[in-house]
């Protein structure tokens, strides 16, 4: 821990090293401090949240973490990187770090993460915020599920993303291509650049079991806020405005000129938000 109350560590689930930054630890004492944890979408890591970390930790205590097989987390092949197992990978974190009433942040797919954290923990979470979440999507198909046993495979998947090139997946996601430069770049790009995350992939495509059912989302009862790009191009508004409708207790705010990648993009609007409904 530094001085300014920053941490980096891991720590063991499952055998797997799983990497977490912990910011503003010295604000666990003051009268109104909240305790944040922060879920990370697919492809990406804690470095999505860089701009809005220094919002959020200036009055609470922030904990991100990168998913496995994901940023500086373990990439090894006996995990099962499933979204129930990624919730159980959230929940013992949590609880490692002695951390009540925690506040789930969770951007695209790690919104869903944290639907499943609080549906299978409901009393460890206070309240939940869905940045762009990715909802309603079901078990990959069949046929890829048979093609990822091929011993190859991962070279596909790595030829696949590698087509598809890190700046067309950053204009993909942003709105206002004038926020990508080089640091955006590279932060995106460094996780692919060993295959042990493509073979991981590979075994993801298997292991990964859908996004909860609409009867599953009824039944949770923790208050929750959801922040939309009306711009987003991967997670379209439509998703949310349902995720809304099935979400009992929820609130939707939408911005005109945003994408995806909100929390590159709107990072002080998302922390006015929040801080509003905590």
């Amino acid at each position: 821990m530094n001085h300014s109350g920053t941490m980096q560590s891991t720590y063991k689930v499952s055998g797997l090293d799983v990497y977490y930054e912990l910011y503003g630890y010295h604000n666990s004492n003051k009268q109104d401090s909240k305790v944040f944890v922060l879920i990370h979408g697919f492809l990406s890591s804690c470095f999505s949240f860089r701009r809005l970390i220094p919002f959020i930790s200036k009055d609470h205590v922030v904990v991100v973490i990168d998913l496995p097989p994901f940023g500086k987390s373990g990439k090894q092949l006996n995990f099962k990187y499933s979204y129930d197992n990624f919730a159980n990978v959230v929940i013992s974190l949590v609880n490692h770090l002695n951390l009540q009433n925690i506040n789930l942040v969770g951007h695209s797919m790690g919104g869903q993460i944290a639907l499943y954290v609080a549906k299978k923990e409901p009393e460890l979470v206070k309240k939940v915020i869905l940045l762009c979440s990715s909802g309603y999507l079901g078990r990959a198909n069949p046929h890829l599920i048979i093609s990822s046993y091929f011993p190859f495979f991962y070279l596909y998947i790595k030829r696949h993303l590698a087509k598809q090139g890190i700046m067309n997946s950053l204009i993909s996601v942003v709105h206002d291509q004038k926020l990508i430069d080089d640091e955006m770049i590279n932060g995106y790009k460094e996780p692919f650049l060993q295959d042990e995350i493509f073979r991981a992939l590979t075994k993801m495509i298997r292991d990964r079991e859908g996004d909860l059912s609409p009867e599953e989302l009824q039944n949770i009862s923790v208050p929750t806020l959801l922040i939309w790009g009306e711009k987003d191009k991967v997670v379209p508004l439509e998703v949310g405005e349902r995720l809304h409708r099935d979400l009992r207790y929820s609130t939707l705010y939408t911005y005109p000129e945003a994408g995806h990648l909100i929390p590159e993009e709107i990072p002080e609007h998302i922390y006015e938000r929040i801080s509003n409904f905590v």
